[in-house]
């Protein structure tokens, strides 16, 4: 035991073991032989133990702090998934307040649209109606023009007219006419020209009649309107008056101001309201102004068409352009009765559409106003 304790006061301790630098006070009373041997058997292990329970403590500190960091990272998260709900919340009730506005807004709008749609249909059918009540009035208001001229020829000192001069009729008839001398003058102007044998305009009152069969098409065309001629009612009116109205000498030009008139792209200017410039060349000209390019006759012509964005003017003649004119109003009137725009019953419009086919008829014939 000396000699391991010398060798060991020789030989630095070993790495890992703890070497004791003064005795503790209970080996005091020990002998020295005994503090040897127990100081090279216990020791390493009480060391190693030592150093396990150190261990161990510090594993335990380090994971209860771990614990304790985790806690408050998922105390942080929690929280701020809290506050990412709120938000989210928050911002789908705003997009449901704005969807909701959205709709009222495209609600009201498409309100609004269709009021200023029906007030617009409603002023256009009026002035309509007054636009029909003012002709009628000017018609009558140039009968009675004509007839009271009549009556001023045909009254002279040689022979007077007595229904310009009432004290020349016998005392019944002045007493029957007392008080009716009003508003007259077209009835006087009819007795007093058959008297005299004079023929004025006559002032005539058509009759009209529905026919059965055309009046049906037009019903049935009216349910379900549409630019297809191949229905019965577009059917008839081409074969009967769009065909020969616009039927000219010219075949190949006739057939593309068909096709303009069918697609609303043809256009009818007059030739004095256009003035080409000095040095540029005019678009295409067919015809001229001594010449109609449609008939192909030599005619005065004070209007040019142009078909489409072709750029190409063809001088027409007045007839020709009143046959063009009635067929371009028929079919725009059956277009604002497709677009729903012509409010009326169905048998004021089935006469409008009679009275633009007679129109067309009266064209293809050759008649047309002074004024074309």
């Amino acid at each position: 035991s000396q000699v391991s304790l010398e060798e060991e006061s020789q030989n630095p301790p070993a790495v890992g073991h703890w070497k004791p630098l003064m005795p503790s006070k209970g080996d005091k009373e020990e002998p020295e032989g005994g503090c040897q041997d127990a100081g090279g058997v216990d020791e390493p292990q009480s060391m190693e133990q030592l150093n396990v329970s150190r261990l161990r403590s510090s594993s335990v500190e380090i994971r209860e702090k771990g614990s304790e960091f985790l806690r408050d990272e998922l105390h942080k998260a929690q929280k701020e998934l809290k506050l990412k709900d709120k938000e989210c919340e928050r911002l789908s009730k705003v997009r449901e307040q704005l969807e909701q506005e959205l709709e009222e807004l495209t609600a009201s709008l498409f309100e609004e649209a269709h009021k200023m749609v029906r007030e617009a249909n409603t002023k256009q059918a009026v002035a309509e109606k007054q636009l029909r009540e003012a002709r009628g009035k000017i018609d009558m208001l140039q009968a009675e023009v004509t007839a009271l001229k009549t009556l001023v020829i045909t009254s002279t000192p040689s022979s007077p007219n007595r229904e310009l001069h009432p004290q020349l009729q016998s005392p019944s008839k002045a007493g029957f006419r007392k008080g009716h001398g009003r508003n007259k003058s077209t009835s006087s102007a009819m007795v007093s020209a058959a008297s005299q044998n004079v023929a004025p305009e006559p002032v005539s009152r058509e009759c009209k009649e529905v026919d059965s069969i055309l009046f049906a098409e037009f019903q049935a065309w009216k349910e379900s309107p549409t630019l297809d001629k191949s229905c019965s009612f577009l059917d008839r009116i081409y074969r009967e008056d769009v065909g020969p109205c616009l039927d000219f000498t010219k075949q190949e030009l006739s057939e593309l101001v068909r096709v303009a008139v069918e697609q609303n792209t043809l256009t009818i200017e007059p030739v004095a309201s256009q003035t080409v410039p000095v040095g540029k060349v005019a678009a295409e000209e067919c015809g001229g102004p001594k010449k109609c390019a449609l008939s192909g006759l030599p005619r005065t012509c004070k209007h040019r068409i142009m078909l489409g964005d072709s750029g190409n003017y063809y001088y027409i003649s007045p007839s020709c352009r009143a046959r063009i004119t009635a067929v371009c109003n028929f079919f725009t009137y059956i277009r604002y009765i497709q677009q729903g725009l012509v409010r009326q019953d169905v048998e004021p419009m089935y006469w409008e559409v009679m009275r633009l086919r007679r129109e067309m008829s009266l064209a293809k014939l050759g008649f047309y106003p002074s004024e074309m």
